[in-house]
């Protein structure tokens, strides 16, 4: 009796769990342990007491399986975009509309989608290039792909998906020599100039050290 008893009492759990949850891949995987928990009461009946397993907490069963999904890459994707919106084409087959979680925030989001022949497929973006509207992104799932919609937040052209800092924007940190900021550009421009370009920045730093340029910007500007 206290086995049924602990039955009852897990699958009132599940049910109030059941009640409250909203992500498709918790409400499968609840619906599911509910489903064997009815036909494992169903059979108690006729079953001693002893013979009868001590059940394993049901919310813990699904925390657990939550937490131990392993998910692959998506790896194969393409993007365009318009002055208004991005969009992000993934190469997936066989995509459960009911079985994936998108989390869009202004400057990331993040994509699972669950039980692909058997596989969890993840694809995100944890920095944004700019800036979305998360309320107005949407997904559009087909037979052999997902399209992600990024609503963007103000109009213009994106260079690429992920945030880039520009490298050749000086440091203008009051705190900092004045002269600082200057140097940090150059060094980016030489680090990602051609030969030619070496050669003249390492001539303005030479002139700059001797005291024979008091710009050492103005040999290549």
């Amino acid at each position: 009796m206290a086995a049924n008893n602990d039955l009852a009492l897990d699958l009132e759990e599940l049910q109030h769990l059941q009640g409250i949850a909203k992500r498709p891949r918790v409400l499968s995987l609840i619906s599911s342990e509910i489903r064997n928990l009815e036909k494992l009461s169903k059979g108690c009946a006729s079953v001693p007491s002893s013979q009868i397993p001590a059940p394993v907490s049901t919310s813990a069963k699904v925390i657990r399986n939550l937490s131990s999904l392993n998910y692959v890459s998506v790896s194969s994707f393409s993007w365009d975009q318009d002055k208004d919106k991005v969009k992000i084409y993934l190469s997936l087959e066989g995509v459960d509309q009911e079985k994936m979680e998108i989390d869009f925030k202004p400057m990331s989001f993040d994509a699972k989608f669950h039980d692909i022949n058997g596989k969890n497929y993840r694809f995100s973006l944890p920095k944004l290039n700019k800036e979305i509207v998360p309320e107005k992104c949407k997904v559009l799932v087909k037979p052999t792909r997902v399209v992600i919609t990024l609503a963007k937040a103000s109009k213009g052209n994106w260079l690429d998906l992920h945030y880039k800092e520009d490298k050749f924007k000086p440091n203008l940190d009051k705190e900092k020599d004045p002269m600082a900021g200057i140097m940090d550009l150059m060094k980016n421009m030489y680090e990602e100039g051609d030969e030619e370009m070496k050669k003249t920045i390492a001539k303005a730093w030479t002139d700059a050290r001797s005291g024979k340029a008091t710009d050492p910007l103005k040999r290549y500007t």
